[in-house]
């Protein structure tokens, strides 16, 4: 019961913060979100129907045949999510009277898309759907062999150019490229949070113990040793992989060094972290 209040209390949250996005900042000035919601904001312009209206009207049918490919329960939640965007976004519009807070462009582009994008990734978290994109993506990935981020990529680019055709502007529709670019690192952002980091490999033919007890002792994270040979079997190799926070990666390359210069450092970003992070 508690994770489910929570998981609602997420889609409210979203549906509050994308519907403040879209009022806010991107129909005022043309500019497109991705998927279904651009949609919404290009018919609004040709058929002066509230963004609110259409944005249901496009999604509900999708919902509805999603039910046979993606469950009940998650049509259920994807459901109301649509439903509260719609309520929101003509609530603000219309009852709130929400004017534009920016008409410069480019702050226009990146707080939309930074409203719009949390407000989704929240949606997401919360275990619903804030459109029929994704949807229409998943439909059609388990019918072909295409991924789906290549048909959401495919959707976004039909939404980009019906901007630049309706709106009879081509800078428009570079700003909802915009737009949608950072919605995505926005959505990626709340859903896997912002690891501060970094995987590092290190390998060596000589023995990495004593570097081991080192990386524990001074940068005060722990790892894992692995003893090996290289792929032509002629040389035992030796593997540290250790988890370092960013701030401290440049210490641990100074130690390296010192240590060993013959060892190979390969740094990767950690995307997401979950655990006890540095210290396992």
């Amino acid at each position: 019961m508690k994770k489910e209040f929570l998981n609602y209390s997420f889609i409210i949250i979203g549906c509050a913060l994308m519907a403040f996005g879209v009022v806010g900042f991107l129909s005022p000035n043309s500019i497109a979100m991705g998927g279904t919601g651009g949609l919404a904001i290009i018919f609004n312009h040709l058929f002066n129907i509230s963004i609110g209206i259409l944005f249901a009207i496009i999604n509900i049918p999708i919902l509805v045949i999603s039910i046979k490919y993606l469950g009940k329960y998650f049509a259920i939640k994807s459901t109301i999510a649509i439903i509260l965007i719609s309520l929101f976004i003509d609530v603000l519009s219309q009852f709130v009277g929400l004017h534009a807070l920016s008409n410069e462009p480019l702050l226009a582009t990146l707080y939309g898309g930074v409203s719009v994008g949390t407000g989704i990734g929240f949606i997401f978290k919360g275990g619903g759907s804030a459109g029929g994109g994704t949807i229409i993506a998943r439909i059609i990935t388990s019918k072909t062999s295409l991924k789906t981020g290549t048909v959401i990529l495919i959707l976004d680019a039909i939404v980009i150019v019906a901007t630049g055709i309706v709106f009879k502007n081509v800078e428009l529709a570079l700003w909802s490229m915009i737009s949608i670019f950072t919605t995505t690192k926005m959505v990626d952002v709340v859903l896997t949070g912002r690891p501060n980091g970094r995987i590092v490999h290190i390998s060596s033919c000589n023995n990495l113990e004593r570097i081991g007890l080192l990386i524990n002792e001074k940068i005060g994270v722990n790892g894992m040793l692995v003893n090996g040979n290289n792929l032509s079997l002629t040389k035992e190799k030796y593997v540290i992989f250790v988890t370092v926070p960013a701030n401290r990666l440049n210490a641990l390359r100074q130690l390296i060094n010192a240590e060993d210069t013959t060892a190979k450092m390969i740094v990767m970003e950690a995307s997401e972290m979950l655990g006890t992070k540095f210290l396992d």
